[in-house]
This record gives structure tokens, sequence and C-alpha cells, in this order.
């Protein structure tokens, strides 16, 4: 059986780097060929793509987790890691991506082909080929590759079309957007028929719009009773309300003013519906009862400065009309739209002289080190490895993270931490007296390592 979702938690996770690879090329009559080792490959990214065909967030209800593939590690004779493979996940036309943790709106994805990469694949960690150097000419290592991004993010379906037809259940909703266009929803005579938005393509002249109704309307949907609270959401799009109001109903307490009261309660409930224009249809005209009560409150609805139609969805009275005005109305708003100019990419670059780090002391001797390159170097380095290690701590002297040290009040055996305070990587901190040392011992090991 087919469902609706519109609202799901995915949890992403990219594809990790592969390692490099610490290789020596060995050939006969050539014992000391020189390190070979290729780089790993870089992990696969998680991309979420708008695509024409999806049009419920149903299957990432049922497999909420998604995983890119890994990059594979590097190989001797200078043979590179394959990268891993990207996953692309196809969502609806008019999904919000939200930061499950934050709540942060971190993308509104509209427009059929439109991508964003919602997890990006740890890049692949360099083999001691690409390591060696003249002072370090046989590296016995290779850089770890680094860990995808992993995170929690909320996809949430907000309809995109351009009326949206509000009303109480029954009044009409469904029957209305079959006799206006092709949609042919579930159509019964009692309460909430309609579990899921239905969208419908309708042509006046020569304005082509699409019709939404947004079903399970009652007193309290804004504060989530009945099925509003679920669909409210589905109207902040449209440009264009148009209530739907019952003429026909025999439920005590009810007729199409209060009605029309208490929809535009919740709609203000909700919020940020203010400024959309409204139309008001006097619906099943065809019953004689009905069109005496239509033609008593018309002047009632007028009076409140609304446009009012007198329908019939089932005979099809005054359906040309309507859909005229709606497609007036919708050609005024799409015009009053600000033309939308090509995202340009901005580019902030380094400020020179900028260390790209930042040292704090948090105790009496105990700082944190915080910055891209130092926590990148760090996920980078296999500390089994002596002469890793002490690469590790070339790179951080040459980025000046010693000298930062010493000018915060850092002394020899203070504790360093680099990264966040919660799971960061924890040193007692040696000052270096030359930490462009030559490495003299065996391979694997760093001379400076006591």
């Amino acid at each position: 059986m087919a469902e609706f979702v519109d609202q799901v938690v995915l949890h992403v996770k990219a594809g990790d780097g592969g390692n490099g690879c610490a290789s020596v090329h060995r050939e006969k009559f050539k014992p000391l060929g020189g390190p070979d080792g290729g780089n790993g490959g870089r992990g696969g990214d998680v991309i979420l793509e708008v695509d024409p065909n999806t049009a419920t967030l149903l299957d990432y209800h049922r497999r909420p987790h998604r995983k890119a593939a890994n990059g594979k590690q590097g190989e001797g004779s200078n043979r590179d890691g394959a990268n891993g493979g990207d996953v692309v996940l196809p969502v609806p036309n008019g999904t919000v991506v939200k930061d499950a943790r934050t709540g942060e709106v971190l993308i509104d994805l509209i427009g059929a082909g439109t991508r964003y990469v919602i997890a990006r694949g740890g890049n692949g960690g360099l083999g001691n080929a690409a390591l060696a150097s003249a002072k370090r000419k046989a590296p016995g290592f290779a850089l770890l590759g680094e860990p995808g991004d992993a995170l929690d993010v909320i996809l949430e379906l907000k309809t995109v079309a351009d009326v949206a037809l509000v009303g109480f259940p029954n009044a009409g909703k469904s029957s209305l957007i079959a006799a206006l266009s092709a949609a042919r929803p579930k159509i019964a005579d009692y309460p909430f028929t309609t579990l899921v938005p239905n969208l419908g393509v309708v042509t006046a002249g020569e304005t082509v719009f699409t019709v939404a109704d947004v079903p399970g309307l009652i007193p309290g949907a804004s504060e989530g009773k009945g099925l509003g609270h679920e669909f409210l959401r589905h109207v902040e799009r449209c440009s264009t309300l148009v209530h739907v109001l019952d003429c026909a109903t025999m439920e005590p307490g009810r007729d199409p003013i209060s009605d029309f009261e208490v929809i535009e309660a919740e709609l203000h409930a909700y919020g940020a519906l203010e400024d959309r224009p409204r139309l008001a249809v006097l619906n099943k005209v065809d019953v004689p009862e009905a069109r005496e009560l239509a033609e008593l409150v018309r002047p009632m609805l007028q009076d409140r400065g609304l446009r009012v139609f007198t329908i019939s969805a089932a005979s099809h009275e005054g359906l040309r009309e309507l859909s005229f005005a709606m497609a007036e109305m919708v050609a005024a708003a799409r015009a009053a739209r600000p033309v939308e100019e090509p995202t340009r990419l901005v580019l902030r670059p380094r400020q020179l002289g900028e260390a790209g780090f930042s040292v704090r002391k948090v105790g009496e001797n105990t700082f944190q080190v915080t910055g891209e390159k130092p926590e990148r170097w760090i996920r980078q380095t296999d500390f089994s490895n002596d002469e890793a290690v002490g690469y590790l701590a070339d790179r951080l002297e040459r980025l000046g993270v010693e000298d930062a040290l010493k000018e915060a009040g850092a002394t020899a055996g203070a504790e360093v931490v680099i990264g966040p305070m919660e799971g960061g990587y924890v040193f007692d901190w040696q000052p270096t007296l030359n930490a462009e040392a030559r490495v003299t011992g065996p391979r694997g090991t760093d001379s400076r390592l006591g």
C-alpha cells in the first residue's frame, strides 16, 4: 500500500578516504629502489538531487541510514586506490534540508536536477612516494585517510504549487481539484477522506498553474489536532489561497462564515500567510438549499474584501470563471516576484600572514589548539608509527604551533589538546630544539622520540 511521508530524519555517512601505502620498490639487482607507495582513494559523497519522478520521502522513512563507499587503500608500484562511489539520493521538488541537531536550514531544494552534497567523503591519505623529500628520502610511513562526514538531517517536503485549496473536511476540495484538472484523488462522503495533499495542473487561457488541496483542517489544526498540522507546511509555497466553503453541510454549528473564520484563525496561528491573496468559493450550489445559503452569505464575504464565486464541483457550474480568476492572481504573483540572479560563488582568500589556527589557555598548564590544518593532520597520523608522529611534529612546527604555544605561556610537559576539548587528541608537549632535524634512525622510527 502506497504511503505519503513528508518529513523524515535521515542519517548519512560519507565514505572514508583510503589509507596511503608505505612501500619500497623491489627489483632484481636494485635492492634500494626508493618509495613507491600509492595514495589512498577518496571516499564517496552523499548527494541529494531533486527528481521530478519522486513525490514522497517514504523510501527514507523505511531506510533512514545511507552510507557512501569508502576509498580503497593505495598499493605498491605507485598504484593509487580507487575512489569510493557517490550515493545520489532522489528527493521531491520542494524538499527543505535541516540540521537535525540545531534545526538550521541547510538548503531548500527547488528545481529538477538541483543537487546538494550533504556529506563529503574524506580525502585519501598520501603514500610514502608522495611524502618523500630531499631530507626524508625513504619515508617508512604513509598518511591515513580522513573520515567522511557523518550527520543527521531532517528532510521536510513542502509542496510546490501556485494555489492552495483550504477548508474543512468534506468541503469539496478533492472534487474541485478533480473537476479542474486531470488529478483523480479519492472522494467519499466521510471526513478525512484525503490523507495526503493532492496536486493538479490547471490551464486557463495561456496560464498554466498547479493547484494543491490541503487536507484535514479543523479547529486547532495549528496546535496538532486532526491532520492539518501535518500539512499546513504545504501552504507556505502557494502564492494564492482559495477558501472552499461547504454550503450544504448538515453538521450543527457550521455555516460558510464560521468555517471561513475558523480556517483563517488556523492560518493566522500557523503564521507567515497573511500576505497571500485570497478567494472564497461557495461550493455545492447544485443543492437548492445550498444555493439559497450561498446567496445569503455572499455579501458578507464580499464585505471582508474577498472575491466570491458560487460553484458546483459536481455539475461544473462556475468553474470556468473560477479558473480564470485563479490564473489572474497567479500571473500577478509571478510578475511580482523579483528576478532571480544566478548564484555567484564568493571566494574569500585567507589574509596574508593569517596563521590558520588558534591557541588558547584553558587551564593552569593546559592549552587547546584548534584549526583546520592541525585537526586534519591529526586525523591523518598513524600514531603507532614513530616516524609518522615525528612528521606530524615537523608539520606543526612549520605551521607555527610551537611558537604560538610558547607565546601563550606553555612550558615543557604542558598538556596540549588539538581539536575539541571533548574527544580531541591530548599530548604532553616537549618543545623541539630543531624541528627540521634529519631523521637518522631506522625506517619507521624518529630519533627525536625518546
